[in-house]
């Protein structure tokens, strides 16, 4: 997936890593590269169209598919974490919204247009969807759950063309791991990582130092050979079907 000359969404594009992946895209020619946000939003370049959007409105995402004319990439980014320890049931609930439920309608809404040009969708998830994170529970038990969802979409999308793409982000310079003091990757670096996974075909993009060193792991791991072989049943069913 060359990215010059594609249109572009990306959700939660106005701080982090959402913000470097507008700048990427447009370093790498971008046609238009839609920013959704939640606030107000603005860029000097003119091939970026901020459009308001809470991910977790059913509202919004309606307004958003009628917004939109054409896609060829969805960048699910918008998320959240909160500090809890499970007790809390509405924490956990909000972080399902934003972190599952939210990429969930909006590429729903948005399917028929990457279905018409073949596109791509793109799920940043976190290395705490692999492991969970104990001081963020809920955030890594949402990313789990947006990581199966991403393994059930790809399956699914593949026979119309529309690929798939799990990001298992690592450690980065955003607000969320402002108060840990470990190696971080720049919010620049993991943008670019994502944009040099997508180019390389990469379904499970491991864009950043910390991830790529699980990533051979995860790729030659028993999670990865039962989803090629769960994935090998979809042709028999729409067959049966």
């Amino acid at each position: 997936m060359n990215i010059a000359g594609k249109t572009i969404l990306i959700t939660g594009a106005n701080r982090g890593i959402g913000l470097a992946l507008v700048e990427e895209a447009l370093r790498r020619s971008a046609k238009k590269v839609y920013a959704t946000t939640r606030g107000v939003f603005r860029h000097d370049d003119a091939r970026v169209t901020p459009v308001s959007l809470d991910v977790t409105r059913a509202a919004d995402v309606q307004r958003l598919s009628e917004e939109i004319e054409s896609l060829d990439i969805l960048i699910n980014n918008a998320g959240l974490a909160l500090y809890d320890d499970l007790g809390d049931p509405a924490m956990v609930e909000r972080q399902l919204a934003v972190n599952l439920f939210g990429p969930l309608n909006v590429t729903r809404a948005l399917l028929p247009l990457l279905k018409r040009t073949k596109g791509a969708i793109v799920n940043n998830l976190s290395l705490a969807g692999i492991a969970p994170m104990p001081v963020i529970p809920g955030y890594s038990l949402s990313k789990a759950a947006a990581a199966n969802l991403t393994q059930s979409q790809r399956a699914l999308l593949a026979k119309e063309g529309v690929t798939v793409h799990a990001v298992f982000i690592g450690p980065t310079d955003t607000d969320m791991n402002r108060g840990y003091d470990i190696p971080k990757a720049t919010t620049e670096t993991t943008a670019r990582g994502i944009f040099d996974g997508l180019a390389n075909g990469e379904e499970d993009i491991f864009p950043d130092p910390s991830s790529q060193a699980v990533a051979e792991g995860w790729r030659s791991s028993v999670v990865k050979a039962m989803e090629r072989q769960s994935a090998a049943f979809m042709p028999a069913m729409v067959q049966e079907a």
